[in-house]
This record gives C-alpha cells, sequence and structure tokens, in this order.
C-alpha cells in the first residue's frame, strides 16, 4: 500500500470540498491518502510516497511559510504534485505576462505597486473601462479584489489604498461576460483534458466561487474552448499532474485567459462522475 498526503489546511469550515471523492478510486490502485495540514509542523513527509497540494486555501496569508513548506517536502522522500517548481513559477500571477509572451491571449492587465487615486485615474484612461478589477498578484479566494467603478470617489480609493500597500497587484477590465455567460474552467489530469464546468456569480455579484455564492455547472466543452486550453497546457512545462485552466468569452466570442491554477484548485470531482477516477490514475502512473 502507498501512501499520500493532501495538503490541506487547519480547518475546511466554510469551504467547499470534493477531494475525497478520490480516496476510492486510489485505494483500488494501491492507495492510502489522510489530508495534512500545510501547518502541521510535526508532519512526518518521509512516510509518504506522494503529497498532493489540494486545499491550503489560506497560503495567501502566509506565502513565505507556505513555500518553506513545500521546500521541506521536495527535499523529503514524499513526490510533491505539483512540483515546488511549478508552483514558484505559478505562485505570483506574473506568470500571465510569461504566457502572452507565448502567445496566449489574457485578460489585458496593467502591474503596479502603488494604489492611489491618480493612478486609479490612469489605469481606467489606458484600459478604456467603465470598471475595474483590482487583486493582489497573490491571491486566492478572491481575497481583497475589488470591483470599482471608473467614478468611484478618491475617499473610497484611499479606504482602499492600504489593502495594498504590502501587496504587488494587478488591474483589469471589468469583462461583463462574467456576469452575463460565465467563467470556464476546464481541467486536467495528467496532461490529459477531463471536465468543465461554468461557474456564474451570484446576483449583483461578481465573484464566481462557491464559498460567495456562486453557481456551478457541468457543461460540454466546444472545439474552441477547449482548443484554448489546451494551447494554456501547451505553454506550460513541467506538465503538472493537475491543472485548471480559467476561461471568459472577451465578447468577441474569443475566449481568453483569466488563470492557470496549479496550486491549490478546487477540481470539482461532484461534477464529473469519471473525474475522481482520472485523477487517481495520473497520480498513480506519475509515481511509477
Amino acid at each position: 500500500m502507498k501512501h499520500c498526503a493532501y495538503l490541506s489546511m487547519d480547518s475546511l469550515d466554510g469551504f467547499f470540498s470534493y477531494d475525497r471523492l478520490t480516496f476510492e478510486p486510489l485505494q483500488a490502485l494501491g492507495w492510502q491518502v489522510e489530508e495534512v495540514s500545510w501547518r502541521n509542523e510535526s508532519a512526518d513527509w518521509n512516510q509518504y510516497d506522494a503529497v498532493v497540494i489540494r486545499t491550503t486555501w489560506d497560503y495567501q496569508d502566509d506565502p513565505p511559510a507556505f513555500m518553506k513548506v513545500l521546500e521541506q517536502i521536495e527535499s523529503s522522500e514524499a513526490q510533491l504534485h505539483n512540483s515546488l517548481e511549478l508552483v514558484r513559477w505559478n505562485l505570483s500571477k506574473t506568470y500571465l505576462k510569461e504566457l502572452e509572451e507565448k502567445g496566449i491571449a489574457i485578460v489585458p492587465t496593467l502591474w503596479d505597486q502603488k494604489f492611489s487615486p491618480e493612478n486609479f485615474r490612469g489605469w481606467a484612461k489606458s484600459l478604456e473601462k467603465q470598471e475595474l478589477i483590482v487583486k493582489p498578484v497573490i491571491s486566492a479566494n478572491a481575497d481583497f479584489t475589488y470591483r470599482l467603478a471608473v467614478n468611484t470617489s478618491d475617499v473610497e480609493l484611499e479606504k482602499i489604498a492600504p489593502d495594498f500597500q504590502q501587496r504587488p497587484f494587478m488591474v483589469q477590465p471589468f469583462m461583463k461576460s462574467i456576469v452575463e455567460e460565465g467563467e470556464y474552467s476546464l481541467f486536467f489530469f495528467g496532461g490529459n483534458y477531463s471536465h468543465t464546468v461554468l461557474k456564474r456569480p451570484k446576483r449583483q455579484d461578481f465573484r464566481v466561487q462557491e464559498e460567495h455564492g456562486g453557481k456551478i455547472e457541468a457543461v460540454e466543452a466546444h472545439e474552441k474552448l477547449l482548443n484554448t486550453a489546451c494551447q494554456v497546457m501547451e505553454a506550460i512545462t513541467p506538465q503538472p499532474l493537475y491543472a485548471r485552466v480559467d476561461l471568459i468569452n472577451n465578447q468577441y466570442d474569443e475566449y481568453v485567459l483569466i488563470e492557470v491554477e496549479l496550486i491549490e484548485p478546487s477540481l470539482y470531482f461532484e461534477y464529473c462522475k469519471k473525474s475522481p477516477g482520472l485523477f487517481a490514475q495520473a497520480l498513480d502512473a506519475s509515481t511509477h
């Protein structure tokens, strides 16, 4: 029997997780799985054959400590998924610059380190949109993510500024299709396509996560959508055990990349019956 740790957090209260659906298919392949908090200082990583980063949805609160734990796992006898190399690359959303240079279409993005009303007016003029999204380059769960109208008062902007005083951030136009059509997430295990879900925010919101009231449904990925996601996957090396490619319609009937999640994405096993088995097979194959 091989042993695997799913890296998690101290408490998943308030979060949705479907990872336990993979326990049975992994057991059928000779794996025993347990969930271990990444903050568990007494964990012995040498007792595992594999450690898979799963529901570490608070890592953005202390990225250096999180990376230190991953370095310990990487240097142990366990095989870390996704690899430390990929995590370092994916940790900051500045990786989008690299993918764009490789020909991947992304949501138009500005990068900055100083949040001020004056700079905000400049971003709005540059992006030529009535609403902007501002979020940290290291983020999860839509933490410190703001949807701001171009006529937001200086007083309101000054209230937000402290959130970005120590956080480099990115600025994007608010894409209306996020509420009109939704955000597509396509999943790949071991480089092979598994399934797709469509995420829509609740009424009067823009955040698609279930924790914020977002609605999720399984959908079939049409050719253009799948081809775009495959192009993203081809631009990533080394090949990850799992990946979630988030795409959105740019309202010109083209799909552009919001982000590719290689660290701790929800993989929505609940929405595709075959997906837990496909994940289990990919994990098992990766250790042979």
